[in-house]
């Protein structure tokens, strides 16, 4: 018999073309030794070219799904990701308090405040923005935001290390216990360089750069992978650093599907069938 696994959950929108969202966790749990489970919270009208449309999932249908699969299962670490509207926002904080998922609570919570796709397209209604700050940062473990999301978060437009260090800075101000700022949108840099920060600790995890647009669901394998690490037991920054490595090879093996911006990969990571 096969011996239980750890689990993960991730509370995120569904992406139609697989790259991104609840099924780029998913499989990415998988890949990374952990049984995932999901509550969805939206669903994304979305291919290779964009996002063509959102259906937001009723706030108590979302918390019904957590508290089913926590009730049940039990959740060895949660992350967030596409959340669409206040709301949800709203309804997921008051059901990770009760389910006993966050900092507090000692199981660890990764927020991945997606605002946009990689297409510019927005996936999160305007008032959403304030209730991640207020409601979401304060239970946080670790919040993962890209570049772009950092500028609408603080305000920072982060062009360098200075900068960088600046934004996390500010991210920690808003409670979580950890941020990563990550680098990979600084494309004038020819390397990618992450800073991950507790306010007392500053680490940087350097990796290379890779010559493919071929990125599609990026942010959420690398805030899975890191999820997955957590998951198993290991502290913030060792979890990170396997996360950094994960996305890295990730993007390495990235392939084109459809006529657009095709996924990365964690194909590497499993056997894949001829």
């Amino acid at each position: 018999m096969t011996p239980t696994p750890k689990t993960a959950l991730t509370i995120a929108g569904s992406d139609s073309g697989g790259g991104a969202g609840i099924q780029a966790d998913l499989r990415t749990f998988f890949a990374c030794g952990v049984h995932g489970m999901s509550a969805v919270t939206a669903v994304t009208v979305q291919n290779s070219l964009g996002v063509q449309g959102f259906s937001e999932i009723p706030a108590d249908i979302v918390t019904a799904q957590i508290k089913a699969v926590a009730g049940d299962m039990g959740v060895d670490a949660a992350k967030t990701g596409m959340l669409a509207t206040a709301e949800i926002i709203q309804a997921v904080a008051k059901t990770l308090d009760e389910v006993h998922i966050g900092r507090d609570a000692q199981v660890p919570f990764v927020v991945d405040p997606v605002a946009a796709s990689m297409h510019g397209d927005p996936l999160l209604r305007e008032e959403a923005l304030d209730a991640i700050i207020t409601e979401l940062f304060p239970r946080a473990t670790l919040v993962t935001p890209n570049l772009d999301e950092v500028r609408l978060l603080t305000g920072i437009h982060v062009t360098d290390e200075r900068s960088q260090r600046a934004a996390a800075t500010a991210l920690l101000d808003f409670g979580p216990r950890w941020a990563l700022v990550k680098g990979g949108h600084l494309y004038d840099s020819p390397r990618c360089l992450d800073l991950l920060t507790d306010g007392t600790q500053y680490i940087e995890l350097d990796g290379p750069r890779y010559d493919t647009e071929h990125t599609h669901g990026g942010g959420d394998t690398f805030a899975s992978a890191i999820t997955a690490s957590l998951a198993k037991g290991l502290g913030v920054p060792d979890a990170v650093e396997q996360g950094k490595r994960f996305i890295e090879r990730s993007v390495a093996e990235s392939y084109p599907l459809g006529q657009g911006i095709g996924p990365v990969s964690p194909f590497w990571r499993i056997a894949v069938p001829e």
